[in-house]
Order: C-alpha cells, then structure tokens, then sequence
C-alpha cells in the first residue's frame, strides 16, 4: 500500500500539503457520462458489470482533482445476495418484494460469503486499483447494519421507518436475529473488498438518525462495534458515517471508525471536540450549498476549513450524497477551492 497518498495520510492524521476531498456518489447522475450510460443499461447491470462499473467510478476523476475514488456500487448489493428480491424503479427508488416482518421472513435470507456471492464486487475493485496505481486511493463501502435492515423490513425508502421500530419493540427476537445475519455478511463483504485491494472502506449507516440515543445503544451499537472489530485486523482506515445521528455522536465514536463522517448539521468544530483527538473527521458542506453561486461556495469551504483549523486527519466531503442535479462547475469549485485555501 502507497502511504504517500494525501487521503490516505489524513487519515491516519500525518501531515498533508492540503486537504484530501472527495464527495458522497461523486460517481453518479450529475454527470452526463453517467447518464449516457444509464440509458443503455439497467441500474443493477451497472453495478454488476465490472466494466461499466469501473467507467462510472473513473468518471468524476477525468472531470476534476479529487483525493480519492470510491467504487461505484449500492449498498443494497449484499441485500439482493443474501436472497432479498430488489428492484430500481425510476422516481421511486428500490423496492423490496418480500419485506422481512416475521420469523418466517428470516427463512428466506442467509449470510453470504461475499468472495463467492458477489464476485462482481471483488473484480471491480481489483480493475480499478489497477487503473489508479500512483493516481489516488480506492475506497470500498458497505451500508451499516440497521441502514440495510430498515430497507428490508421498510420494504424501500421510508420517512417514519414505522415497520422496523416496530420490529425493534413488538418482536426483538427477529429483529437482533436479522441484524446479526446482516452484520456477518457485511464483515465478510467489506473484509473480501480489502483483500480485493480497497485501500479505504466506508460504512453508512445513512437512516440511523431515526434513532434516540437509548434504542441506539440496544440496536445498533453492540453491530457497529462488532463490525470494526473484525476489521482490526486489517491495516487499512475505516470510515464511520452516520446521518443525522448528531445527538449519538459519542455511541457513534465508540462504535468504532478511525474517521467519524459528519452531516452538515453539526458544526464541525464543536463535534471534533467531542470527537476527541484520536480520530480525524470527515465533512462536513451541504449538498444544496453546491446550488449557490460560486462566490459563495467558496466561503463556505472556508468556514469548513477554519473550523478544522488545519488539524491533521480533516478530509473535506459532503454532508451527503451529491444531488443529481448539482451544476458540476458548482462541485469543481468546492473541491478547488478547498485545495487553495488550505494549502500548507
């Protein structure tokens, strides 16, 4: 592994000559290429074709000077794997068939070996180390424990997530039991992304926000946790990324990562403090701030980067995914910008 990257060196805290940034889906539908793309072929094609999958990854790299590439892929994969039918409905989002709310449900599902379940995965990562050997990094993700199992017992996208607190609270036998058959499965997925070559992983637990901090500790910590315990092994930064979840901010620390991502709701300064030093952050601008004129996007990457007051570990990111629709002159000037202003 090069150590000479500038993301990864942030990640481990050492000094940078500038702050890495990325943004979440930098592969994806802002970008005409990847709408061309999407013409031709289906959602789950393009994730499950390693050529097409490492073309939309590269993408955003031609276009502009991002610190690191993330695979392009959903967090639903491993889901579809473990024998949930999903479908992408244009509008609407994916679509679970057979929601998990019952006992009987779980006889549906099994843990995966991700090298053999989804080998797609493992030769998309390993095409695309290729290509960018001496260029930047590569980050592997999977999706967190309760984000995947709110699809699942959801049924698709949720604003309430009604069906799986109640799961949680009516039923906890069924509802720990699926969370621990998704936990195997992401520690085998994410474990089989490093040894594929992923020199970063991510785990986003994007719907976690719904929680309070005590369901959080019942439901969700003790799966967190074992996760980045079986990942201690491997010599590689994790990253934690948690939605919403500023009032869990310290269970979301303890839970385990070596950077603690953060939404745009949190003021980035305040939260490294409760952070505390043995961690680097990573955040924390708002997506729609990149619809503002470019003027003003730049002062929001310094207000960012003076909040981070040039401590070592700060890699500058979204508070979330990029939107569609988002001018892409608009994200190259963050990312420009955030490499002048904080440069050493």
């Amino acid at each position: 592994m090069k150590n000479d990257y500038r993301f990864l060196r942030a990640c481990r805290r050492q000094d940078v000559d500038c702050t890495p940034v990325w943004m979440m889906r930098q592969a994806g539908r802002y970008l005409p290429e990847y709408r061309a793309l999407r013409k031709k072929h289906s959602f789950w094609e393009m994730c499950k074709t390693p050529e097409l999958a490492v073309e939309v990854t590269l993408q955003p790299l031609r276009r502009m000077k991002l610190d690191a590439a993330i695979m392009f892929s959903d967090i639903l994969v491993p889901l579809e794997a473990m024998g949930s039918a999903i479908e992408f409905h244009e509008g609407r989002g994916p679509v679970v068939e057979r929601p998990i709310r019952s006992a009987a449900d779980l006889e549906t599902l099994h843990v995966i070996d991700a090298e053999e379940s989804v080998p797609f995965v493992m030769e998309i990562i390993r095409i695309l180390r290729r290509e960018l050997e001496g260029k930047v990094p590569l980050i592997g993700f999977s999706g967190a424990p309760f984000t995947l199992a709110s699809y699942l017992v959801e049924g698709g996208g949720s604003k309430q997530y009604q069906h799986v607190k109640t799961l949680m609270y009516a039923n906890p036998e069924v509802y720990h039991k699926l969370m621990e058959m998704i936990s195997e499965t992401v520690i085998s997925y994410l474990k089989a992304q490093i040894e594929a070559g992923a020199q970063i992983v991510q785990l986003f637990d994007s719907w976690v926000g719904c929680l309070g901090p005590l369901d959080y500790q019942e439901y969700v910590f003790p799966y967190n946790r074992k996760i980045f315990d079986a990942l201690d092994a491997y010599d590689v930064p994790k990253i934690h990324f948690a939605n919403q979840a500023s009032t869990l901010l310290p269970q979301v620390v303890a839970a385990g990562g070596d950077i603690i991502g953060l939404d745009w709701r949190q003021d980035l300064k305040k939260a490294w403090e409760i952070i505390g030093p043995d961690h680097g952050v990573q955040g924390n601008f708002e997506p729609i701030g990149l619809f503002a004129p470019i003027p003003e996007i730049r002062k929001r990457v310094k207000r960012i980067l003076d909040q981070a007051e040039n401590r070592n570990g700060h890699i500058f990111n979204l508070g979330h995914g990029i939107l569609p629709t988002t001018p892409i002159d608009h994200a190259k000037a963050m990312i420009d910008a955030v490499h002048e202003f904080s440069a050493r």
